[in-house]
């Protein structure tokens, strides 16, 4: 509604075939035995967060075969941060008995370059993981600039 011409029918028609493609992307990785590619991946994170104007911090828990049990948001925060509990990630992992996961949140601000304290946070969510043998894939970084994977930067 901040450009001449869109009305509110408008806008919440736009709202809902956004939501409506976000649900559609979900499914699609929910409802494989793995998540299908590396690029299904991205486009399903990024759709969830890369708009959103506060940090979310999520976990993409997944089973044995590498398939989505759930995605669940751990920590909302500000523009440039979100509280985050590595026990509570490893106490919901051991809850649901997952095998694996994926590390994802968001850079209101745009540039998805992680910050020193990304990168110290995944190291000890890593650690505290590790002697439950439950497997941190990689960390992903949302922003309107692209998305950055902690692994392919050699930072997992």
């Amino acid at each position: 509604m901040k450009f001449d011409g869109v009305w509110q029918t408008v806008a919440a028609y736009l709202k809902a075939i956004a939501e409506l493609n976000s649900r559609a992307a979900c499914e699609e990785i929910k409802s494989r035995e793995a998540i299908p590619s590396w690029t299904a991946l991205v486009e399903y994170v990024r759709r969830e967060i890369q708009h959103e104007t506060r940090e979310q911090f999520r976990v993409l828990f997944l089973g044995r075969k590498n398939q989505l049990i759930t995605d669940e948001i751990m920590g909302r925060g500000t523009i440039d941060h979100a509280p985050l509990y590595p026990r509570e990630i490893a106490r919901r992992a051991l809850e649901i008995q997952c095998a694996s996961l994926f590390l994802v949140h968001n850079h209101p601000s745009g540039d998805p370059k992680p910050s020193r304290a990304d990168i110290d946070t995944t190291r000890e969510i890593i650690d505290v993981l590790q002697p439950f043998d439950i497997t941190v894939h990689d960390h992903l970084i949302v922003g309107a600039a692209g998305v950055v994977s902690f692994r392919s930067s050699g930072l997992n």
